[in-house]
């Protein structure tokens, strides 16, 4: 997996124990979303 791909941020919000955000999975979102969500999260 490359870092910086959907996949990536995936992987890393699901490590800190993010699994969904607003009531939807998080690979439903697109990846500039994910990357901000990771910043939140950290």
């Amino acid at each position: 997996m490359h870092i910086g791909s959907k996949g990536w941020y995936v992987e890393k919000l699901k490590e800190k124990g993010v699994r969904r955000y607003e009531e939807r999975k998080l690979e439903s979102y697109k990846k500039h979303i994910l990357a901000n969500l990771l910043e939140k999260y950290e």
